[in-house]
This record gives structure tokens, C-alpha cells and sequence, in this order.
């Protein structure tokens, strides 16, 4: 957490993954940021403005101890992911991309939450190829900065179950970029409603988009698990 470096924010925080590398967003830690300065005392604003790498995202603390997070709208211009698209043709009406992983075709949703995401839809996330085939999607070539490979299930039109594996971090618990990034793909193809429960490994998220240039609303918990200090040798 830091000071913002612009007058319309109320603090600016940066996230950086277990390889070292700074990412421009993060879903669920803008959630545990707003309860950490509440707790913290640092604001009596329900509803912050936070600077990140990617813009200005708004979290809200809610009545029943949620939080709601303003993501901002999805991107979905190749160049803006990025992602090369070079000698590619789009499939699915345009929705999905191609993408050889060596030998085998996977055929991804891309778009970017502010950071950038690789969807699949799958049968069952518990047979997916995560651990695999996750690493291999998120340092394909045709992704110069790397992305998140989301596996998606659909239970139904308001309920999906969700894994991913994230840059520079390996399959995690939860993402709620990629709970955001997955409904929004869903619903772009028509077989998600505009308001969807995502089950995580970690947790449930709601996540509600009316398409177009609308933002992505996403809520869940944050809850405080233990506090502590580390000693960082420079």
C-alpha cells in the first residue's frame, strides 16, 4: 500500500506474484485491501478509489461485510491483452482463438481484466489439465507478457465452477480476475446469465456484468487470517 500518485484516488497498491514479478491486478487482493484498511483504520469510506498499475478500481465494503469491487469493463482488442494474432482466424463467431499447445488444439477466449486471460470451457474442472497444460498456455508465444489459463466449467446458465493457473504464481485457490474474466467470456457466448455464482477451490464469488462497456461487479468475503512481520534482507 501506498500513497496515490493521483488526486482522484484514495490510495494506490501494488501486487506482485511469488516469481517476483509486479502484476497490474489483482481481483481478490483489492477485496482484502479495502477490509485491511478499514480494520486498519486508515478510512471510514465504505467505498474507496484505488490506483493500481492498470487504473482506478473501486471496492466497496457492504452492510453484510462483503465487498463489491468495480473492475472496470473488459477488454477484448487482441493488441490490448496483448496477444498476437498473427496468421490466426477467430472461430466461434468471432469469440475464441486457437492456440497449439504442441500438437494439440485449445480454442481460448482472450480478454483482459486489467490483466490478461486465457479461457476454456471444460466438462469438469477436476479433470482438467491445469497443472500441465496451464504453465504451457501462460508462456505461449503469442502472449508477450504472459497470462492467466482459467478452466471453466458451466453448471448452469448462473452457476459455474472455476480453476486457474496464474503467471508467475501456478494454480491458486481462487482469482477473481479470472471469475470475472470467465463470466464475461460466458456471457459474450450467451450461455451465462448476467449475474453468475463462481465456485473456487478458495471460495465463492458473485460476479455480474451487463455487457457492453459496462463495468464487471465482483463480490465475495475477506476476512483477516493472522498478521506478522517478515525481516527482508536487501
Amino acid at each position: 500500500m501506498e500513497k496515490p500518485r493521483r488526486g482522484d484516488a484514495d490510495f494506490r497498491y501494488r501486487i506482485w506474484n511469488a516469481d517476483g514479478g509486479e502484476v497490474e491486478q489483482c481481483g481478490n487482493g483489492a477485496r482484502c485491501f479495502v477490509r485491511f484498511v478499514h480494520d486498519k483504520g486508515l478510512t471510514r469510506k465504505n467505498e474507496i478509489r484505488v490506483e493500481t498499475l492498470s487504473g482506478v478500481i473501486v471496492p466497496r465494503l457492504e452492510a453484510d461485510g462483503q465487498v463489491s469491487v468495480d473492475m472496470g469493463a473488459p477488454i477484448f482488442e487482441p493488441e490490448r491483452v496483448p496477444f498476437d494474432t498473427r496468421g490466426l482466424q477467430p472461430v466461434l463467431g468471432g469469440r475464441r482463438w486457437p492456440l497449439d499447445l504442441a500438437g494439440r488444439e485449445a480454442v481460448v477466449a482472450v480478454l483482459s481484466m486489467g490483466n490478461p486471460h486465457a479461457v476454456q470451457t471444460v466438462a469438469d474442472v477436476d479433470s482438467a489439465p491445469v497443472a500441465t497444460e496451464g504453465p504451457v498456455i501462460e508462456r505461449h508465444p503469442r502472449f508477450p507478457r504472459r497470462v492467466n489459463a482459467a478452466y471453466m466449467q458451466i453448471v448452469t446458465r448462473a452457476h459455474i465452477r472455476l480453476r486457474v493457473w496464474e503467471r508467475g504464481a501456478g494454480e491458486t485457490l481462487a482469482c477473481g480476475t479470472g471469475a470475472c474474466a470467465a463470466v464475461v467470456a460466458g456471457i459474450c457466448e450467451g450461455v451465462l446469465d448476467d449475474s453468475v455464482r463462481v465456485d473456487t477451490r478458495g471460495g465463492r464469488l458473485t460476479i455480474r456484468w451487463r455487457g457492453g462497456d459496462n463495468p464487471v461487479w465482483m463480490t465475495g468475503p475477506a476476512v483477516a487470517v493472522f498478521e506478522g512481520e517478515i525481516e527482508i534482507e536487501s
